[in-house]
C-alpha cells in the first residue's frame, strides 16, 4: 500500500489511482529566464523519486513537466541581451535539461511549452467566459471571478483576500482585487503579443498549467467516454511549497470552474532549500545555481545530499552536511567495488545505466536494471519498499540501507568467496540504483572524481613506478612514492590483484 501526504486533506492518504495500475503526474516546471538553482534541483529530485517508486511497483506512469516560456522576466532578459524571446527560452531550457541529466533525473514523458499550447488556453478561457466564471476587463484583459468559485481556498486554506499575486500589476478594471488574470491584453509595452479570441495579448501565469493538463493528460490519454465521467483530471499534481498559493490554488479553481471536475486527486508539495534561514530563490538573490554546484561536486553527490531530508521538510543547505552525507554514498560504492572484484557472470548491473538523455533509452536501462533487482534479499527490499511507500519515508529507508551495507560487509569479511551472497548483494545495490538513482558509476571512477585525465595518468605512472620499486625490493622508494601521493590526497590500496588508488 502506498500512502502520501495530500495538501488538501492535510494528512496521509492511501493512494488509489484513477485507473488501475496507472498514474498521471504533473509537476510545475521552471520559468526559463535564468539558470536553475538548488531549489529546482530539490523539487525535481523529490518527484523523480516518486516516479521511480511507481515504476518499480509496475505502475504505468505518465509524467509531465512544463516549461513556462511566456513571462515578463523572459521578455526583460531578451531586451537586456538583444536576442529574441525564443532564443532566451530555448537557451535556458537546454541548460535546465543538462542540469537535470547531471542530477540523474529521468526525462519526463511530456514537456509541454506554454507557447505551444495557446489554443488550449484560449479554449479554457472561453469556457470560463461562457459559464460566467470569467469576465472581460479593459484593453482585452480577461479575469476569473474568485467570488463565483465557492470552493476557492480549499487547497491552500487561504482566503480570497490573500490572493494578491498574478504576475501582473494591479489593474483598475478588476471587479475584485483578488481576481486574477486569465489573459493580459496587449498594452504596447513591448513587441510580444499573441492573437486570441479576446484580442492581442499574453496568457496569465496560471492558465497554462490547467490548459496543458487538460489537453495532454486528462483528455488525450483517455477515451472520450472515460474522460467525461472522471471526477479528477489527473492523479497527482506536484510542485514546490511556494506554488501552493496562489498558483496551484488558481489552477485548481480554473479547472474546477471550466470542466466541473477537480484538477488532481492528490496534491504533493516539496519543502524549500534554505540558505541562512531564507528560501532559495532568484528573486531573493541567494540562488546557488546547479551549474556552479556541479563545478565543485558531482551531480550524484548533490542528488544524494538533496534526497536525504524528507521531501516535505525544508532543507537547510550546508556544505559540511553535504560532505557528511557523501560518506553514505562512499559506503555504497565500496560495497559495489568489493563485489565487483570477482564478477559473477552477468549478475552485476551495467554501470551508468541512465547515461543517455533520451527517455526511451533511460526506461530501457531501468528495465534492464529491474531484472537485477530480482536477486535482492527479501529481508532488504521488503522493508525498503514499505518505508518508501509510506509517504517516502527517506530517513527510515536510508537507515535500512545503512544496516544492509554494514551487515553485508561483516558477512563478506568472514565469507569472502560466497558467490551466492555477492549475487544477492548486487540485487540490493540494483534496488538502490533504481529507486534512489544512486550507485550507477563504476566504483573505481567514482573514487577518482574531481581529477583530470592528465592527473589520473600521472598517478598511474607513479603507481607503476612504485610497483616496479617493490619488485626491485627498493622499499624506501616505494614508501616515498606512497607518501608523495598521500600528500596529494591520493590513497593507495594494495590487494592480491594489485594496487589501486582513490582520491581521499
Amino acid at each position: 500500500m502506498i500512502t502520501l501526504f495530500d495538501s488538501i486533506k492535510k494528512q496521509k492518504l492511501k493512494f488509489e489511482p484513477i485507473s488501475p495500475k496507472q498514474v498521471r503526474i504533473y509537476v510545475c516546471g521552471p520559468t526559463v529566464y535564468d539558470d536553475a538553482h538548488l531549489g529546482h534541483a530539490r523539487s525535481s529530485i523529490a518527484f523523480d523519486l516518486w516516479r521511480r517508486l511507481f515504476l518499480f511497483l509496475d505502475f504505468k506512469v505518465i509524467f509531465a513537466k512544463n516549461f513556462t516560456d511566456i513571462d515578463d522576466k523572459i521578455i526583460k532578459k531578451s531586451l537586456q541581451n538583444g536576442i529574441s524571446v525564443e532564443e532566451v527560452s530555448e537557451r535556458y531550457i537546454e541548460l535546465y535539461l543538462n542540469d537535470m541529466h547531471a542530477l540523474g533525473i529521468l526525462r519526463p514523458d511530456l514537456e509541454p511549452k506554454a507557447t505551444s499550447n495557446l489554443p488550449q488556453m484560449h479554449e479554457m478561457i472561453e469556457q470560463l467566459l461562457q459559464k460566467g466564471y470569467a469576465y472581460k476587463g479593459e484593453n482585452n484583459d480577461v479575469y476569473l471571478s474568485i467570488a463565483k468559485d465557492k470552493a476557492y481556498g480549499s487547497l491552500s486554506q487561504r482566503t480570497t483576500h490573500e490572493q494578491n499575486q498574478s504576475r501582473i500589476t494591479n489593474a483598475n478594471d478588476k471587479q475584485e482585487e483578488s481576481d486574477f488574470a486569465l489573459w493580459k491584453g496587449y498594452k504596447g509595452e513591448d513587441d510580444i503579443a499573441y492573437d486570441s479570441p479576446f484580442g492581442k495579448g499574453r496568457p496569465g501565469w496560471h492558465i497554462e498549467c490547467s490548459a496543458m493538463i487538460e489537453k495532454h493528460l486528462a483528455y488525450d490519454m483517455r477515451e472520450k467516454q472515460e474522460y467525461e465521467k472522471q471526477e479528477f483530471a489527473i492523479d497527482i499534481h506536484a510542485g514546490g511549497a511556494d506554488l501552493l498559493f496562489p498558483h496551484h490554488e488558481n489552477e485548481a479553481s480554473q479547472t474546477r470552474c471550466a470542466t466541473g471536475r477537480e484538477l488532481a486527486k492528490y496534491w504533493l508539495h516539496n519543502g524549500f532549500v534554505n540558505i541562512n534561514g531564507e528560501k532559495m530563490s532568484k528573486s531573493l538573490g541567494n540562488s546557488f545555481f546547479i551549474k556552479d554546484a556541479l563545478k565543485v561536486y558531482d551531480g550524484e553527490i548533490l542528488r544524494n545530499y538533496l534526497l536525504g531530508v524528507h521531501y516535505r521538510l525544508a532543507l537547510n543547505f550546508n556544505e559540511e552536511d553535504l560532505l557528511q552525507s557523501k560518506k553514505r554514498l562512499d559506503k555504497i560504492y565500496r560495497l559495489k567495488k568489493r563485489i565487483m572484484a570477482e564478477r559473477i557472470a552477468d549478475s552485476i548491473p551495467p554501470t551508468k545505466a541512465l547515461d543517455s538523455t533520451e527517455l526511451a533509452d533511460q526506461l530501457e536501462s531501468l528495465n534492464t536494471l529491474k531484472t537485477h533487482t530480482k536477486n535482492a534479499q527479501d529481508s532488504f527490499i521488503k522493508p525498503l519498499l514499505e518505508a518508501l511507500s509510506d509517504d517516502y519515508n527517506i530517513s527510515k529507508a536510508l537507515s535500512i540501507i545503512e544496516e544492509m551495507l554494514s551487515i553485508s560487509n561483516d558477512y563478506l569479511d568472514k565469507n569472502p568467496k560466497d558467490k551466492a551472497y555477492k549475487l544477492a548483494i548486487s540485487g540490493n545495490l540494483a534496488c538502490i540504483e533504481y529507486l534512489l538513482g544512486l550507485g550507477d558509476k563504476d566504483p573505481t571512477l567514482y573514487f577518482q572524481l574531481g581529477l583530470t585525465e592528465q592527473e589520473r595518468q600521472d598517478i598511474e605512472s607513479k603507481l607503476q613506478a612504485r610497483t616496479e620499486a617493490k619488485k626491485q625490493k627498493n622499499y624506501v622508494l616505494a614508501d616515498s612514492i606512497r607518501d608523495e601521493l598521500k600528500s596529494q590526497g591520493i590513497e593507495i590500496m594494495d590487494t592480491p590483484q594489485g594496487s589501486t588508488w582513490e582520491k581521499i
